[in-house]
């Protein structure tokens, strides 16, 4: 039981550090709303904003704003994940 709790707010954090990361990379490449980034990586706004927040993400998804930025995936992972 104590091993599921921990894997659940292991999940619950790396699910915030990835959206920290998103975020992160969204302000970076000058874009201050959640709603211009959303429509030109062409992912619903309303879901965009949730996955900044923490939720879930799915893998097409997360393509698509990894390929937006122009970065590989040991680029993405290499800032904000300890692990």
């Amino acid at each position: 039981m104590i091993a599921k709790m921990k894997t659940k707010e292991q999940d619950k954090d790396f699910l915030k550090n990835l959206g920290t990361r998103i975020r992160s990379l969204r302000m970076k490449a000058g874009y201050s709303s959640q709603e211009t980034f959303s429509y030109e990586c062409q992912i619903p706004r309303a879901q965009y904003a949730r996955y900044e927040k923490g939720s879930n993400i799915t893998f097409l998804s997360l393509q698509k704003i990894v390929k937006f930025h122009k970065l590989t995936w040991k680029e993405f992972f290499n800032e904000g994940f300890d692990d």
